[in-house]
């Protein structure tokens, strides 16, 4: 069988100094291993799947990130277990991740739906998703 998933996602910024050290903390939390460094980005990798945060010499100018516009809303990726997801949500805004929908913590997509919602200070968001099944308490 193929491997499935993605194979990588780039995610291009304007100031890979500005988001690298929240990228770094979150992606090693939720046990990613560094994967390529260079002047100019920097990636993550688990399994057979890689994400890349990088400064492109080729990114236009223009209007900052925003997410609600046409293109990436935000990336999902999986967390191993609930006590992940409580600790990134938690220490998260002490790493450069602000909280989105905190008031519904931990369901803001639904009763049956674990995760912690965060944004960059770029203005990317990434939702952090604990498995279907796992009752660990929050904490």
């Amino acid at each position: 069988m193929p491997p499935a998933g993605f194979h990588h996602v780039e995610i291009w910024v304007a100031d890979l100094a500005l988001v690298e050290p929240s990228w770094k903390w979150l992606f090693g939390e939720l046990g990613w291993e560094p994967y390529q460094n260079w002047p100019e980005g920097r990636s993550w990798r688990i399994g057979d799947s890689y994400l890349v945060v990088e400064q492109s010499s080729a990114v236009r100018p223009g209007l900052p990130y925003d997410r609600m516009r046409p293109g990436l809303n935000h990336l999902a990726v999986h967390a191993p277990d609930r006590a992940a997801v409580d600790r990134v949500h938690r220490v998260g805004p002490q790493h450069g991740w602000r909280r989105l929908f905190a008031s519904a913590y931990p369901h803001a997509g639904g009763t049956a739906h674990y995760a912690a919602y965060l944004v960059d200070a770029a203005g990317f968001e990434v939702e952090i998703v604990a498995p279907a099944g796992d009752e660990v308490t929050e904490g």
